[in-house]
């Protein structure tokens, strides 16, 4: 998952933005609407945490821009006032959700994890591919009913490969959705990622590497 952090108070942007890391959540942050805007340009993220009141362009007309996209993120919109009819404005504007500050945590994770699900409505939060399950909400995943103690790239990235359901993923979408901004597009970090993993799994191997294109995940052994 990618997600688009705008906030232009630093401290809380840089909290959020270390707490979503913890929970495998790849977070870029930008401090203003029109940073937004062209962050939304370059990436095609999956929810905005967006702060209505930000400089430059306000979160209004952020908002506004991004649903009338072709592919639109979710957008959960941040704001100080708890007023009913902020909170009605907010979501006349196109917002998915609406949360107050100051907020907990762990409500803005549930939150923004729920929209993701949303978001992809084809695909349940309990993922299943032959002897693999994956728990996007509890962060949890098991072979054969074993449960596998992964980094959080490691889940990030059998997530990503799991919700194609056995399609192959490219070197650079893995990057774009397990990876934040900071990310070195020539590291070697998914290849060693994916080397982890492919160990983590265990035999019969399920996640191959299809040479020049990238990787993908089958029902096991059947494919060297």
């Amino acid at each position: 998952m990618r997600v688009l952090i705008v906030e232009d108070d630093e401290f809380l942007a840089e909290a959020v933005q270390t707490g979503f890391r913890q929970e495998a959540i790849a977070a870029d942050v930008v401090g203003d609407g029109r940073r937004a805007l062209d962050a939304a340009d370059l990436v095609e993220y999956d929810v905005v945490v967006l702060d209505r009141d930000i400089p430059v362009v306000h979160g209004d007309e952020v908002c506004a821009e991004l649903i009338r996209r072709e592919h639109p993120p979710r957008i959960l919109m941040l704001t100080a006032s708890s007023t009913l009819g902020d909170k009605v404005d907010g979501l006349s504007l196109g917002a998915d959700d609406y949360l107050t500050k100051p907020f907990e945590f762990d409500e803005l994770v549930a939150r923004v994890l729920a929209l993701y699900r949303r978001a992809h409505v084809a695909t349940p939060p309990v993922l299943m591919m032959a002897d693999l399950r994956l728990d996007s909400f509890r962060r949890e995943a098991y072979r054969a009913g074993r449960y596998l103690h992964l980094t959080r790239k490691e889940f990030a990235v059998l997530e990503v490969l799991m919700r194609a359901r056995g399609g192959v993923v490219s070197a650079e979408r893995l990057l774009e959705q397990a990876w934040d901004e900071n990310a070195d597009p020539f590291t070697n970090a998914i290849r060693v990622t994916v080397s982890t993993l492919r160990k983590k799994l265990g035999t019969p191997p399920v996640l191959h590497t299809v040479p020049g294109v990238g990787y993908r995940l089958d029902d096991g052994g059947s494919r060297s």
